[in-house]
């Protein structure tokens, strides 16, 4: 319990820190990335002791979020993968701002962690497939395209016109590529994460 508490402590100060830093050079848009909500899901569930936050949150960011840690790991070594991670060696960008990123990195692993205590709620898959497709609707419609001068302020979020933040993808129509993102993420991200988290965790008590 002594552990716990210490985790919500230090997790609750993170968060008290990274919200004012990335609204003042973000601005709110930033909020509506997948990973950020990932992280007010985590914060609810660590002080409510829910392990349906939880599940939703790993849920939703197991897969990208281990993907990201690879590509870091290889542009850290001088190699490069996706170009997902380099924002991280973007001299632009603060090295407060850069390593409050790195929690792309290490909450993977605190959700395991939890989930090992709590268990895992497979309500999880349903409920984040939904909150997922709303984001991604609200930026398509509403939210900056990529742009060719891209700065700091998110553009492109959620990767919903392709995978630049400098230009949108050529493959194929637009709408098409929204179509992709709809149906292609749960298939590819949610549903292999649910199926992995419903075997390897411990079933949450309802």
């Amino acid at each position: 319990m002594v552990f716990l508490l210490a985790v919500k402590l230090a997790y609750t100060a993170f968060m008290a820190v990274l919200v004012p830093v990335y609204l003042r050079n973000y601005g709110p848009t930033n909020f509506l990335y997948f990973c950020d909500l990932a992280l007010f899901l985590t914060l609810g569930g660590l002080w409510l002791d829910d392990p349906l936050l939880l599940s939703i949150a790993a849920t939703g960011i197991l897969i990208p979020q281990v993907y990201w840690l690879l590509d870091f790991i290889v542009r850290l070594v001088g190699g490069r993968a996706s170009g997902m991670t380099d924002y991280m060696f973007d001299r632009r960008r603060s090295l407060l701002l850069r390593g409050l990123s790195l929690f792309h990195g290490w909450l993977p692993l605190l959700l395991i962690g939890l989930l090992l205590r709590s268990g895992y709620d497979p309500r999880a898959l349903p409920i984040w497939t939904a909150l997922s497709t709303v984001l991604v609707l609200v930026c398509y419609f509403l939210m900056p395209p990529p742009s060719d001068r891209p700065g700091v302020k998110p553009v492109n979020i959620n990767y919903v016109y392709g995978l630049s933040d400098s230009a949108p993808q050529q493959w194929m129509p637009a709408w098409a590529w929204l179509l992709v993102a709809l149906i292609g993420y749960p298939l590819v991200l949610y549903v292999p994460a649910h199926l992995l988290l419903l075997h390897f965790m411990p079933a949450a008590a309802h």
